[in-house]
């Protein structure tokens, strides 16, 4: 008989936690024992649970998925955990790593691969999924790319929208002409993650085409 695998779900939409919970219980060595709605909830759920098994989303009020895993392992806890996330960037994943996940799967993951990552996980191992696999083996074939998510700093003389790293790239390349297929190919990240960081890009910047984004990002020496 298989040991059953106790698990703390947390995600601040409940109806995804609902469509987790629902998948993970059809398995007979798989049991949520609770659920939460945020980081720090994840922190008091797994204190007061123990479970064995913490799976997490990562944007969420009060706490992020990153900020609850690091504070866990920062505090020497045994419990694994899986960020779970429908974001592939770099960024988070690297992050997420960095904060000492076991596991870094897409919302969209099919229950097959979702199922042998948290078997994996359980028996002590890794697991991330093919694309997030290729970010992870880039990294450390190219060990000086920075791992944090803070603005860039450098050649610009301002940056009062917060741009990210992955945001200046995309920025520096959209002005360049490329279209997200050839910017999804030339950062390895997919066309999804790179329309979400061009979304981010305008919105943040407060633009609403590329001429105006132009204007802005010359004004500010952001490129």
């Amino acid at each position: 008989m298989n040991q059953t695998t106790s698990i703390v779900l947390v995600d601040d939409h409940s109806l995804v936690r609902d469509g987790i919970r629902a998948l993970l219980e059809s398995e007979s060595d798989l049991e949520v024992i609770g659920e939460g709605s945020d980081g720090k909830e994840a922190l008091e759920l797994v204190k007061n649970k123990q479970p064995d098994l913490l799976i997490i989303d990562i944007r969420m009020p009060k706490m992020t998925g990153i900020e609850a895993v690091h504070a866990l392992n920062a505090g020497k806890s045994s419990v694994k955990s899986i960020i779970l996330s429908m974001h592939d960037s770099e960024e988070y994943i690297l992050q997420s790593v960095s904060a000492g996940a076991n596991g870094y799967l897409l919302k969209d993951t099919g229950k097959t691969e979702f199922i042998k990552a948290i078997h994996t996980v359980r028996e002590g191992g890794k697991y991330y999924s093919g694309d997030i696999s290729n970010i992870l083996v880039n990294n450390l074939l190219n060990p000086s790319k920075e791992i944090t998510d803070t603005p860039k700093k450098g050649k610009q003389t301002e940056n009062p929208f917060d741009l990210t790293n992955k945001e200046l790239q995309v920025l520096e390349l959209v002005l360049s002409g490329l279209t997200n297929k050839q910017i999804s190919e030339k950062l390895q990240n997919s066309k999804r993650t790179v329309e979400t960081h061009r979304f981010n890009l305008m919105r943040k910047m407060d633009v609403k085409n590329l001429i105006d984004l132009s204007k802005k990002a010359q004004e500010y020496n952001l490129v």
